[in-house]
């Protein structure tokens, strides 16, 4: 059993952009510029969009936090979303989720100029995606992809089975494991709440990605000796022997499911840290316009 180490991927990855950032600035262009809006103080995205900064600093870029109060209006927040639209020295930026109930996901989502959509969650990200054409890629999908092929793990001819549907994670990996590139050329089963025989699915599945939010569904029973592992789940589980009250679980019994897997993610340390990766790495080619002239 190999432990995929994303903490150990990522730390790489951003090696290589600061490196290409320095070249840029070198040569006398412009600092890679990366906003992000926070809607309220959930632990989790104060958590994310903090390392989201540090990892702005790490690549060289320029980094703008945009605090908003949790009672912010809809109209308030997508006014803010226009004015990143149209500043010319932000080359891309996230509203990070969740968001207020009283404020749509989806209508500040498609208010993102899609050429500074960073995180992938535009429609014309997702379907250009989706036909395999040159896009931003959904971050942790894209962070996923990049581990499997950093570990050089086999995925053509490969039966993938994809837990859980989310316009996030589930549906954007499990079109990105059928493109006809590697790491891709798989045969996948989305799996999700209505599926009836999901430990049957499981046992065939040569690759497992595990994006359900539902801590430890995946047991040992449910897997087959050599199976891939992409453990997507953090979710926060009451422990009283943390100082922090909790501990970040993630979607499979890792005990039971490390006995049989030949690579396995870790959680925390796993896919977490390559989507901070992806984001970095969509905003350089942002602000190279690289995809989108």
């Amino acid at each position: 059993m190999q432990i995929i180490d994303g903490k150990a991927v990522a730390s790489q990855i951003k090696q290589e952009i600061a490196i290409e950032v320095e070249a840029i600035k070198n040569a006398g262009g412009k600092t890679p510029h990366l906003a992000a809006i926070l809607v309220g103080h959930d632990g989790g995205s104060e958590t994310y969009v903090a390392h989201k900064v540090k990892a702005c600093a790490e690549c060289g870029f320029k980094s703008t936090l945009i605090r908003m109060d949790e009672n912010v209006s809809e109209d308030e927040l997508l006014d803010k979303v226009y004015q990143l639209n149209n500043d010319p020295d932000i080359d891309g930026f996230i509203v990070q989720l969740p968001l207020p109930k009283h404020i749509s996901e989806q209508k500040v989502i498609e208010a993102i100029d899609f050429r500074k959509d960073v995180d992938g969650f535009h429609p014309v990200n997702v379907g250009r995606m989706s036909i395999g054409l040159p896009c931003f890629v959904s971050a942790t999908p894209a962070g996923i992809m990049d581990l499997l092929s950093r570990y050089k793990i086999e995925t053509k001819g490969k039966h993938c089975v994809v837990l859980g549907r989310s316009n996030i994670v589930g549906k954007p990996v499990a079109a990105l494991m059928m493109q006809k590139s590697y790491p891709g050329n798989a045969t996948v089963t989305v799996c999700h709440s209505a599926t009836p025989n999901i430990k049957e699915i499981c046992l065939s599945a040569d690759i497992i990605i595990a994006a359900l939010g539902s801590p430890e569904f995946l047991t040992g029973d449910m897997v087959k000796e050599g199976v891939t592992v992409i453990d997507v789940g953090t979710t926060r589980v009451p422990n009283p022997n943390t100082k922090s009250g909790f501990k970040l679980t993630g979607d499979i019994k890792f005990d039971e499911v490390s006995q049989k897997a030949a690579f396995i993610t870790p959680v925390p340390g796993g896919v977490g840290p390559m989507t901070i990766c992806s984001l970095m790495k969509n905003t350089l080619l942002a602000g190279k316009k690289a995809i989108y002239k």
